[in-house]
C-alpha cells in the first residue's frame, strides 16, 4: 500500500539519509558492536550532513524546519539499515524536545549548535535501578546551596548515549515533601566533578549501543543548568514522552518490514526438498499474515505521525502506537527467525541480529503493559 504522508522534500531528505546510513554507518557497524558504541566522528559526519536538529532554528545551526516527519525518515532508515547503535534518534527525537521548548535563549545559545553539529551528544536520565517504568519513583536529588546552586546525588541506569553523552538531562526531586510537584529537571555536561560514568552495560542486542550506568555524587550544577521551571519536570516528561513513544512505533514498524523483506528474499533463494521455501502452502500463509499484519500496522503509525504533525496526537494513541507497534515486531521477527530454519539463529544473518535487537522496543519508553494501563485509564476514567 502506497504511504501518502511525506512530500517531495521528505523524499530527497530520505535519499540523504539513506546514503549517510550507506557510506558512514553500515560498514562500521560490525565494529561498532566490537567496541560497545559507536565513533563520535559518526555523529560529526551526521551533524555536516544536515540529519541533526533539523526542528531546531536556522540560527543555531538546526534545519528549521518543525516537522517530525523528518525524523521519522532518518529513523526509518537506520531500523531498515539494522543500525541499531545509532543514538540520533534519541537526540532528535527525545532530547531535541526538551531543549527547544524548555532551554532559556541563553541555554540554547550554549548547547544547540553542538548539538547540532554532532560535537555535543545528548542523554536523558530517567530510570534508575528500582525505579523502571515508575517515573514517580525516582530517588536521584538535589539541594540548593547558598549560591542558588544545586548539589546532585543519586544513580541512574540503562541511559542511552550514556558513555558518549556530553551533555545529560537528569531527572531529581528539587523537593522531597512535593510528591509529583518536587522533580525538576537538571543539565549535567562533561567534565563536572563528581559525574561519574559507570560500567557500559551488556546487553542481549543492540550492541553498538552506549547504553550505561550514570552516578552523580555531591556534583555541582550551576542554577543556570535548570531547564524549565523547578517543579515542573514531571509534567515536561509526560508531556515528551508521546513523541518519544511515536518514535520507537516508527523504528519498530521499519524493523518489521525490513524483517519481513529479508525473509521473502530468503524463502525465494532457500531450497527444501527440490523446490523454494516460498513455494509451500504454510510459508505463504506466514508471509501473507506478517505481510498484513505489517500493513495494517503502518497505516495507524503514518496516521498517529499525521496527528503529532498537526499537534493532535494523544497519549493513549501514542501508547497504543507504541506497545501495537513493538509487540507486531516481536512477532514478525520470531517468525521470520522459524521461516529461516536454523540459518535464522545465526548473527551473520541480519534476521538473527533483528532478533536479538528488537526485544527491547517493548521494554523502553514506559513497558508495554504501562501502555496498556495508560490506554486503559482513558477508557475508565
Amino acid at each position: 500500500m502506497q504511504r501518502d504522508i511525506f512530500d517531495a522534500e521528505h523524499d530527497a531528505f530520505r535519499d540523504l539519509a539513506r546514503t549517510f546510513v550507506a557510506k558512514e554507518v553500515t560498514p562500521f557497524h560490525e565494529q561498532w558492536e566490537s567496541d560497545g558504541q559507536v565513533s563520535r566522528e559518526v555523529w560529526l559526519a551526521a551533524g555536516a550532513a544536515g540529519l541533526l536538529g533539523t526542528d531546531v532554528p536556522e540560527e543555531y545551526g538546526g534545519g528549521g524546519v518543525e516537522d517530525f516527519r523528518y525524523n521519522a525518515v532518518l529513523l526509518e532508515e537506520l531500523s531498515y539499515a539494522g543500525a541499531s547503535g545509532i543514538g540520533f534518534p534519541l537526540q532528535n527525537d527525545v532530547v531535541a524536545p526538551y531543549l527547544l521548548r524548555l532551554a532559556s535563549d541563553e541555554q540554547k545559545q550554549r548547547w544547540l549548535p553542538g548539538f547540532c553539529s554532532g560535537a555535543t551528544i545528548t542523554a536523558i536520565a530517567m530510570t534508575e535501578p528500582g525505579t523502571g517504568s515508575d517515573l514517580q519513583g525516582i530517588q536521584t536529588t538535589a539541594r540548593q546551596d547558598a549560591d542558588g546552586d544545586w548539589i546532585l546525588n543519586g544513580s541512574k541506569t540503562f541511559i542511552t548515549n550514556g558513555i558518549l553523552a556530553d551533555l545529560v538531562i537528569v531527572v531529581a526531586k528539587t523537593d522531597t515533601d512535593a510528591g509529583s510537584r518536587g522533580f525538576s529537571l537538571l543539565v549535567v555536561e562533561r567534565g563536572m566533578e563528581g559525574f561519574e560514568r559507570g560500567r557500559r552495560l551488556d546487553k542481549v542486542g543492540m550492541k553498538a549501543q552506549d547504553t550505561a550506568e550514570l552516578s552523580f555524587t555531591d556534583v555541582r550544577v550551576p542554577k543556570e543548568n535548570v531547564l524549565g521551571e523547578l517543579g515542573q519536570g514531571f509534567v515536561y516528561l509526560m508531556q515528551n514522552l508521546a513523541q518519544e513513544r511515536l518514535s520507537i512505533a516508527v523504528g519498530s514498524v521499519a524493523g518489521a518490514a525490513a524483517a519481513l523483506q529479508h525473509t521473502l528474499e530468503y524463502t525465494k533463494e532457500r531450497t527444501a526438498f527440490g523446490k523454494p521455501v516460498s513455494a509451500f502452502q504454510n510459508t505463504r500463509f506466514e508471509l501473507a499474515e506478517m505481510d498484513t499484519e505489517v500493513t495494517i500496522t503502518q497505516v495507524f503509525v503514518d496516521r498517529c505521525l499525521s496527528e503529532h504533525v498537526a499537534g493532535r496526537l494523544s497519549i493513549p494513541d501514542a501508547a497504543k502506537a507504541k506497545w501495537w507497534a513493538s509487540d507486531v515486531l516481536k512477532r514478525v521477527v520470531d517468525r521470520c527467525v522459524q521461516l529461516h530454519g536454523g540459518y535464522g539463529y545465526m548473527l551473520e544473518y541480519p534476521i538473527a541480529k533483528a532478533f536479538v535487537d528488537s526485544r527491547v522496543q517493548s521494554i523502553y519508553g514506559g513497558t508495554n503493559e504501562i501502555m496498556k494501563e495508560i490506554i486503559g485509564r482513558s477508557l475508565t476514567s
